[in-house]
């Protein structure tokens, strides 16, 4: 009989059983209803996030504090949350109509409402993927806070140490700290972190507002003090599910009204009938791509379309964003902001409008009957299925009376991370592989990669891997992904969900064309596997504008028949 070896697991195996662990914690957490993340029922996520070491989070692992992973969520989590023990994950629940302000966090579109000085409540009106987002993100700022803890405590009776003495002084002052006492407040607080002064010099600015300059001394007081609390008094921080979340979340409910909004303008303006052409990207690509050559040509004489879209890229352009949008107005364009608490905004084209002459696709062959483009802003994770699977849907016009829509093709242009490449380079999906599950998605792709070739960027095709969270990842589980017989290219969070839902509607509830076009084309924000080109290096800048713009025309080409 032969002798079972010592299998050790891989780095690989290791992290991606940590994944699994983590998404199965985080459901029975939220059927659960409520947990302390720093307690027994936190446990569980705590140390699949630190077997997982993913590489958003920097040295989660080590006795140093991770600085710009900090900043990388803290971006993502609404101001002031550092300060609050209760945090309560909640539905669209009316807080809108209430006295309570919305904060909206800088990088997440999400409403969060701080209702005492202790409680914040966020709503989840995106789908599970949401409450994964942020689950993960508030384990790793507990942990980072008890690092602070363990450097600031000196015994059990709460003594703490001379560092965190002056940083609490320095936060409660009233005035504006002069550059002097900044600098000694921040030499405190490197050693507080484990970090040195130039290093906490460098991030600093960069977790200010306009109102608060001072603002990373203040997040780094009140994670520290929350966490001494923790020990010395057992307040545990809590984060609970309200029971509306709990009952409405898997239902589509935001998704459904989203929807039928869409198909409710559709119908006012006589377009249900038409060939529906949707295309999830974002709200200015394929506005601009039509019409802002035309409009923009004689202030930018001789100038490139490219350049004439990083101009309209740059922070300051509003005035010529508005005035390439009211020219969209003109024709053929309808702007949908979203009150469905999607946060999905959608634009409505129809070409019968356009001009063509005036457009950037003056060859354009359109037929009889002209298309309608939908364009609907970029789904969060999970929440892709949830939209797209009600969009296709017959429209039910009356109780007895249903209308299918004619919808040609589905596009999807994003971002995502490369696994071979750098920032701004583009990827063309062969088949979608769904992280934690046996679900792997192929389909024929309407893009290839000869058709985005020789524009001075690199374009990759292969099998892309649709992952739980990109904050979940690290080097060893995409080596894995990208060296192994898999293959793969990149990572992003919806490619999987959005062709489970287009399968399932052209395939079995035949409610679309069962020959619906797909495309599928993203291009890099981040390389994951390189040390400083994870997404906590920053974002893209103008690198994303030329393969944004690049994949938008080579979709529209082939919707308006262009050879």
């Amino acid at each position: 009989m032969k002798e079972i070896k010592n299998i050790v697991r891989s780095r690989a195996q290791e992290s991606s059983s940590a994944v699994e662990k983590m998404y199965i914690t985080m459901r029975h957490l939220f059927n659960r209803g409520f947990y302390k993340p720093m307690g027994v029922s936190g446990e569980t996520l705590r140390e699949a996030l630190l077997s997982l070491r993913p590489e958003i989070y920097g040295t989660i692992a080590e006795e140093k504090v991770e600085l710009s992973g900090l900043l990388y969520v803290i971006e993502r989590l609404p101001v002031g949350i550092e300060q609050c023990r209760f945090i309560n994950l909640t539905s669209d629940e009316g807080y809108s109509k209430s006295h309570f302000k919305a904060i909206v966090p800088p990088k997440r579109r999400r409403n969060c409402y701080r209702i005492d000085d202790e409680q914040m409540n966020i709503e989840i009106t995106r789908g599970r993927s949401d409450i994964y987002d942020i689950l993960t993100h508030l384990t790793f700022i507990f942990i980072e806070s008890h690092k602070i803890k363990d450097r600031i405590l000196i015994d059990e009776s709460g003594e703490v140490t001379r560092d965190w003495q002056k940083l609490e002084e320095a936060v409660f002052q009233d005035k504006k700290l002069t550059l002097i006492d900044k600098e000694k407040t921040i030499s405190h607080a490197a050693n507080i972190l484990g970090r040195t002064f130039s290093e906490v010099l460098d991030i600093y600015d960069a977790f200010g507002t306009t109102e608060k300059p001072d603002r990373f001394l203040h997040i780094i007081y009140w994670l520290g003090k929350l966490a001494l609390e923790e020990i010395i008094g057992n307040d545990k921080r809590t984060i609970t599910f309200s029971p509306v979340l709990r009952e409405r979340l898997g239902h589509h409910i935001h998704g459904e009204i989203w929807a039928t909004n869409i198909k409710e303008v559709l119908k006012q303006n006589q377009l249900l009938d038409r060939p529906i052409h949707i295309i999830s990207a974002n709200m200015h690509s394929v506005m601009n791509s039509v019409f802002a050559t035309h409009v923009l040509k004689t202030k930018f004489k001789d100038q490139t379309d490219f350049f004439i879209y990083e101009e309209l890229s740059k922070s300051g352009a509003h005035d010529l964003r508005n005035k390439v949008e009211e020219f969209a107005k003109q024709y053929g364009m309808i702007s949908l902001p979203d009150f469905s608490g999607t946060n999905i905004d959608v634009q409505i084209f129809d070409t019968a409008k356009i001009d063509l002459k005036k457009s950037a696709f003056p060859t354009a062959k359109l037929g009889e009957s002209k298309p309608v483009l939908i364009v609907m802003d970029y789904a969060f994770g999970e929440q892709a299925y949830e939209t797209i699977d009600e969009l296709l849907k017959p429209f039910q016009e009356t109780k007895e009376e249903k209308v299918f829509m004619n919808v040609a093709s589905v596009s999807i242009m994003g971002k995502a991370g490369i696994l071979q490449g750098g920032k701004g380079d583009i990827m063309i999906p062969s088949a979608h592989i769904n992280e934690g599950t046996g679900d792997n998605y192929t389909f024929e792709n309407e893009l290839t990669k000869e058709m985005l070739e020789g524009n001075n960027i690199d374009v990759f095709a292969g099998p892309m891997v649709t992952v739980l969270g990109t904050s979940l990842q690290n080097k060893d589980l995409l080596k894995f992904f990208h060296e192994s017989t898999w293959g793969v290219i990149g990572l992003e969070m919806e490619g999987a969900y959005y062709q489970k839902a287009i399968q399932s509607a052209s395939k079995i509830r035949k409610s679309i064309n069962q020959d619906v076009k797909v495309r599928y084309a993203y291009y890099a924000s981040d390389n994951p596997l390189e040390t400083g080109s994870t997404l906590a290096s920053g974002g893209l800048g103008t690198t994303g504008v030329k393969p944004t713009y690049l994949i938008t025309i080579k979709i529209l080409e082939q919707i308006l028949n262009i050879q």
